[in-house]
């Protein structure tokens, strides 16, 4: 009888433990210099919108060892030239991958995903001009790399910084067909 009880005891816990969902690293919203819409996950990635380049000494000592900037060289503010410069004075691998949110590009997604699975790239400072589009790639990133579902990815990417329903949309498209 006994037995039978322990073993009900430990099919009861046993399905417990998987019905319970994993813990998701917090994001924390910080308030940086040089930098709109600071979004961090612990020391995993940081989300962001516009950096000025005399933040990039800041990003480094948060012990990010890569930017990945997805703006382009046309948008109101962007300094592609001075960030770059900066994380090469800083000493801090940088990307510069320009995603336009008005015409999402899987290729652009491609690269992206080479990037962030770059040997030595992580922890990654990820950056647009408001964070939307980089908590987007950051999505895109648990779903394809990380076999997250739908719904825990997109838990996260919203507080981060994922607003857009259409690139949301292009996010999970581009996860149907592109899983590694």
């Amino acid at each position: 009888m006994k037995s039978y009880f322990l073993l009900a005891v430990g099919l009861i816990s046993s399905a417990w433990l998987a019905a319970s969902p994993v813990r998701a690293q917090e994001v924390t919203k910080e308030t940086v210099e040089g930098v709109v819409n600071f979004n961090r996950i612990e020391t995993t990635v940081a989300c962001a919108g516009a950096v000025k380049a005399t933040a990039v000494p800041e990003i480094k000592k948060f012990g990010f060892a890569s930017i990945i900037n997805l703006r382009q060289a046309s948008e109101d503010g962007a300094d592609l030239e001075g960030e770059a410069a900066a994380a090469k004075a800083a000493d801090i691998r940088y990307y510069s991958i320009p995603f336009k949110g008005t015409a999402p590009d899987p290729a652009v997604a491609d690269k992206f995903l080479d990037a962030i699975t770059a040997k030595g790239s992580a922890p990654a400072f990820i950056h647009c001009a408001s964070g939307g589009r980089a908590a987007t790639m950051w999505f895109i990133k648990r779903l394809v790399v990380d076999h997250w579902d739908v719904e825990r990815a997109a838990k996260e990417a919203t507080a981060l910084g994922m607003t857009n329903p259409a690139l949301k949309q292009f996010a999970i498209d581009y996860a149907q067909t592109h899983k590694r």
